[in-house]
């Protein structure tokens, strides 16, 4: 054999072994880049730009009062069934199981579009549970506002409220026991003073009143007597006709209105810390609904 065949011969051996060798090594980076692409592929799918911790925080919280609308309107509704009588047209809008009935109704609805809104990554729904919370919350603010700017036309809106409660006291139970409430509480008797009660049918004042009530108070007007185990609910009879320093001595001679005046500005902080605990679930709900909306609509458009 030549020498020039042996050379031939020794390169082919040598490509061929080259080639042996550079095989696996191309089938190995031709396998990572396909493993590489695959990973891209799944991290793809698998990222999304909605912070599943915001979603279910919201649909957990919208959960939460949903639950709580729905007890309100219950509380209503059985109030409203169990009444002996209907009430008088006159006092629906001061009605208590009415009053719950509407605020639960108005909870059910919000919290529901921000429970589903949140679960379904519905942004129209989202966008009505956000703007119901804000226009909830703008109306209270402007009602504090307006409330503090204009205190005696607040006042004398709240006076209209209440009148309307003593005319109808005994038409209406939940109205009576909210007014027999409120006067225990506050010790206080009627709006301005103890005689607003002669605005009342059967507590009127006047010499043809035939009522056995006539020129009485309510017993929740009435000052506690020590030791007394039974409440007298005729503690109340004939003080209007008394004088104000004489019925000071058995009832609750001062109203209602410089009561809740005098406990407002001295229980200012528990009066701030409601009107927080009031405030910030609406603003923490309204914020986190326009951040969800918005990884939505980015999640969306990433997938253009």
């Amino acid at each position: 054999m030549s020498y020039s065949d042996n050379l031939g011969t020794k390169r082919r051996w040598t490509l061929s072994h080259l080639v042996g060798f550079l095989g696996p090594v191309e089938s190995s980076v031709t396998m990572d880049r396909d493993l590489s692409l695959s990973l891209s592929l799944n991290r793809a799918e698998t990222f999304s730009f909605i912070n599943p911790w915001i979603r279910y925080f919201l649909f957990f919280f919208s959960f939460l009062f949903w639950v709580f609308s729905l007890l309100i309107v219950a509380i209503g509704v059985y109030a409203k069934v169990q009444k002996a009588t209907d009430t008088v047209r006159d006092t629906f809008l001061i009605d208590p199981a009415i009053i719950l009935i509407v605020v639960g109704v108005v909870m059910f609805f919000i919290t529901f579009c921000g429970c589903i809104g949140a679960l379904r990554e519905n942004i129209r729904l989202l966008k009505i549970f956000s703007f119901s919370l804000t226009l909830v919350f703008l109306t209270q603010l402007a009602i504090a506002v307006l409330g503090f700017f204009y205190s005696e036309q607040t006042r004398d809106a709240l006076g209209k409220f209440v009148k309307k409660a003593i005319v109808h006291y005994r038409d209406d139970l939940d109205l009576q026991n909210l007014m027999d409430y409120i006067q225990k509480e506050f010790k206080c008797c009627g709006w301005n003073n103890y005689t607003d009660w002669s605005w009342n049918l059967y507590f009127n004042c006047t010499h043809g009143n035939p009522s056995t009530e006539r020129c009485a108070v309510p017993y929740s007007c009435c000052t506690p007597v020590l030791g007394e185990a039974v409440v007298n609910t005729m503690c109340g009879f004939g003080v209007q006709m008394q004088t104000y320093v004489e019925a000071t001595k058995s009832v609750y001679a001062v109203g209602c209105a410089d009561q809740a005046v005098q406990w407002i500005e001295s229980h200012l902080v528990l009066v701030g810390a409601l009107a927080l605990g009031f405030g910030l679930p609406q603003i923490a709900g309204i914020v986190l609904s326009q951040i969800l909306i918005s990884q939505i609509k980015t999640e969306i458009s990433s997938m253009m």
